[in-house]
């Protein structure tokens, strides 16, 4: 794919990972549309603010009428409430569903008979080590990544005869707000987002974005045994 011909909708791309998308993919020549439920929020030069709140159904379809030439979809939009399954809030994981999952199935939804429409395109669900791997004190993000997982998975097929390839980026720790309490190495969302637009244009289906994805997604083959040996 010619990223540099393509016209490109970024979600959540007011802070982390999904500024540095789109602040990439401009470098590349690509028009883009900034995502976020504040566009006012939205500081990149070049790229064109678009409100969109992906839980709610009218924002996506609103966005979708706005637009018209997206070519490659970037679901980056996520949370992270730090819930745990047994003890934590269950609105809180609601949300974390709301939003990784059925959120992204809406702006899928919303905008893959756009790309459709204009030749084919990309779609790139941006996931996380934690789609394969969880841990109790957010289990309800680990949930929802898995979930997302599937939902790419499932996507991948459906939309392929239509000309769209569907990618899943998993990354670990990035050094963004949603991690700023994690201790330990945390990759740069930059280069996240370098590894991404390459891969984009190469057209992978999966992006493994660091180290600790790569472990994780070793360790599926071991079965329980290998990804939690705690257990007894």
């Amino acid at each position: 794919m010619d990223l540099s011909s393509s016209t490109v909708l970024v979600t959540g791309a007011n802070r982390g990972l999904g500024r540095a998308l789109a602040a990439e993919l401009l470098s590349r020549g690509a028009s883009v549309y900034a995502g976020a439920r504040n566009p006012d929020q939205v500081d990149l030069p070049g790229a064109t603010p678009i409100a969109l709140d992906i839980t709610d159904p009218d924002s996506v379809a609103a966005a979708a009428k706005a637009t018209g030439d997206v070519t490659v979809l970037i679901n980056n939009a996520g949370i992270g409430t730090g819930t745990d399954l047994l003890t934590g809030d269950l609105d809180n994981a609601r949300l974390e569903m709301d939003v990784h999952y059925f959120g992204t199935l809406s702006v899928v939804r919303g905008f893959a008979p756009q790309i459709a429409a204009n030749g084919g395109g990309a779609i790139l669900n941006i996931l996380s080590a934690l789609s394969w791997f969880s841990f109790p004190e957010t289990g309800a993000y680990c949930a929802a990544k898995s979930a997302e997982w599937s939902l790419t998975n499932t996507l991948r097929v459906q939309l392929a005869d239509q000309g769209i390839r569907v990618a899943g980026l998993h990354v670990g720790a990035m050094d963004t707000d949603m991690t700023r309490e994690v201790t330990g190495p945390k990759t740069d969302p930059a280069d996240v987002a370098r590894l991404a637009a390459d891969a984009i244009a190469a057209g992978a289906y999966e992006i493994l974005a660091d180290d600790v994805s790569r472990q994780v997604q070793g360790g599926l083959a071991g079965g329980v045994a290998a990804l939690y040996p705690q257990l007894p």
